[in-house]
């Protein structure tokens, strides 16, 4: 692989060095700041080296060191390729020391087949906000079934709270959370604990505030491509060399001197580029690399459905190890909440429907979308069922509503306890949003805090957006700019306790245990599960074992009565025992005659014939 340039600030002996790229520049100059924030007198010139590229090394700085870069007389400016922000985006970036102390040299990451996926926001995790105030939550996640954190964006934005998807220092973990050294102790922790850490990126545009790439060059974006953003990052025409060279050594540095697991990548079609070999590829092939050993998982997320993303290399694809699915989420919204706005008029909610997309992973292969107006997808057959990630909760689904009211305010608990096991019994890669596994119902937000005036046209923007949503009419869409909407997302771990919550976790640690045990729940492959309708209102799957099945009669609604043939069958958990917060005494199972009213899941076990 060709060598990348380090890029910004780091240490080497007892100096610093440093390197800039500004092509169309002549003269760059390194601005040094004390510890009170004051420049000190006195810049240090940094020489051309060819290709837009300068250097210069200080004698004495180290660690902590403060900095900005003044160009051509103009700024100084932060560095977009700084380690540490820890005034902000807009104040001096600081030089980093990525030694530190780790003790999970004999960690080895986690396979994709044992993924289950906890998607956590460090702002609103926790009262504090903080990596460090995550650590004590990790052995309880990792008892629960969770096998990896998946981290909302944890790179530099603007103020002290954001969902981090408009980061504009990539490389800077963000000071509200803890900086990089709070990062490095989180992760470190949850390798301890036997979790694996996966890190949400944002390399599709960059943030507004804060973003000062076009002081260096106007060649980090292109008017060759648009994005919902605005101009494209230019991974593919003049000066995309160092373009790309930004997000692959990002990448490489999350999983080299973060020891992070692997990485999903944030709305990658609209990541554009028309060079080969495609810019995903590179970013997995390099992060995986950069791991040294370690199992490094790249996940894509995307709504198009495009199994090309997972397709290995050698058969023409872009060779990443997962994408999520919406078409699971959104077919089993329609079905339990009713949604009918946006993309979820392309969905039914049938069971023929839920039992399609369980079968092939998504439900679009090609097919015209009634929203989009043209055909979306390609055929789900050949991608093995891992590489789908699943979910009926997720950042997105939650906070791009307008009150960022969570799944249990809309569906009754056996409607919740039902989709989460239709969530957990397949072989797919599930993901949970933080606080689902006790249905939690504190909201979550859009939250931003960014300057008045952007701010302003931020909120402006929110409550447009919801004007023509008949499911949202009259209500007020709150003002991301507010801290109050900020501290209303932060979850209440407190409400585990009460008794309408304490069920649905106990179903949750009965489905994930089931799932990391039951040698036919173990088995991950397309030969290895079935999945039909049984009348329009249940459906039946089964997982197959060498011995023995796992088979899940699922009532969407209504009464079910179903007669497995098998005397000899076992029922596992039933998710309206009283145990799980229902009503029911028992699983409804007797001699191989199931009968029960929907919402509800049975999982029954029986020998293989």
């Amino acid at each position: 692989m060709k060598a990348i340039r380090t890029m910004g600030a780091w240490i080497e002996g007892d100096a610093v060095r440093f390197r800039v790229w500004a092509p169309d520049h002549e003269r760059i100059e390194i601005v040094t700041y004390g510890e009170d924030g004051q420049e000190i007198t006195g810049a240090l010139p940094a020489t051309p080296t060819g290709g837009g590229y300068f250097e210069a090394t200080a004698p004495g700085l180290g660690a902590g060191a403060l900095y900005k870069v003044r160009i051509d007389g103009e700024g100084p400016f932060p560095d977009p390729y700084s380690r540490a922000q820890p005034f902000g985006v807009h104040g001096p970036s600081a030089v980093d020391d990525p030694s530190f102390a780790w003790t999970d040299a004999g960690w080895k990451g986690v396979a994709l087949e044992d993924l289950v996926l906890y998607e956590v926001h460090v702002g609103t995790a926790t009262p504090e906000g903080t990596f460090d105030a995550l650590i004590p939550r990790l052995a309880e996640l990792r008892e629960l079934g969770i096998t990896a954190l998946e981290l909302m964006p944890v790179a530099s934005f603007p103020g002290e709270r954001g969902w981090g998807y408009d980061g504009v220092d990539l490389f800077a973990p963000s000071a509200a959370y803890g900086g990089p050294a709070g990062l490095r102790r989180l992760v470190d922790a949850a390798h301890a604990a036997g979790l694996g850490v996966i890190l949400d990126c944002v390399y599709n545009h960059f943030g507004p505030d804060g973003n000062y790439l076009r002081a260096y060059s106007r060649r980090y974006f292109t008017e060759r491509h648009k994005t919902p953003w605005g101009d494209a990052v230019n991974y593919d025409g003049e000066g995309a060399e160092q373009v790309r060279a930004l997000a692959i050594s990002n990448a490489e540095m999350w999983i080299r001197d973060f020891h992070i697991d692997g990485l999903r990548l944030d709305a990658t079609h609209a990541i554009l580029d028309d060079t080969e070999p495609h810019i995903l590829r590179e970013i997995a092939e390099r992060a995986r690399a950069a791991g040294g050993g370690r199992r490094v998982v790249v996940i894509a997320e995307d709504s198009m459905n495009d199994a090309r993303l997972v397709t290995p290399v050698a058969l023409g694809g872009h060779g990443l190890d997962g994408v999520w699915a919406d078409d699971f989420h959104h077919e089993l919204r329609v079905c339990f909440a009713g949604d009918r706005d946006g993309y979820f008029e392309d969905h039914e909610g049938t069971a023929e429907s839920i039992a399609a997309t369980i079968r092939k992973g998504w439900l679009y292969e090609g097919q015209v979308s009634k929203h989009a107006g043209k055909p979306r997808g390609t055929p789900a057959e050949p991608v093995p069922p891992p590489r789908f990630v699943h979910c009926i909760q997720n950042h997105d689904q939650i906070g791009n509503r307008a009150l960022g009211d969570r799944l249990g305010e809309t569906v009754t608990q056996a409607a919740f306890r039902t989709m989460s096991a239709l969530l957990l019994i397949t072989p797919y890669t599930p993901l949970l949003f933080m606080g689902q596994e006790w249905n939690a119902r504190t909201p979550f937000q859009y939250f931003t805090d960014h300057n008045a005036e952007l701010g302003r046209l931020v909120t402006e923007g929110r409550r447009r957006e919801f004007q023509y949503f008949s499911s949202f009419s009259g209500a007020e869409v709150p003002d991301p700019q507010d801290p109050r909407t900020f501290q209303r997302s932060k979850l209440d771990w407190s409400e585990r306790q009460r008794p309408e919550h304490a069920g649905v976790l106990a179903w949750y640690r009965e489905l994930l245990g089931l799932r990391a045990a039951h040698p036919a729940l173990r088995r991950r492959g397309r030969g290895d599960f079935s999945v039909e309708a049984i009348g329009p209102d249940a459906i039946r799957i089964e997982r197959r074992g060498d011995e023995t099945s796992v088979i899940a009669l699922v009532a969407l609604r209504g009464a079910l009565s179903v007669d497995l043939g098998r005397p000899e069958a076992r029922a596992l958990a039933f998710s309206e025992e009283t145990r799980f917060g229902g009503a029911a005494q028992r699983a409804p199972l007797e001699r191989g005659r199931a009968a029960f009213e929907g919402p509800a899941a049975l999982l029954v076990e029986v020998p293989r014939s």
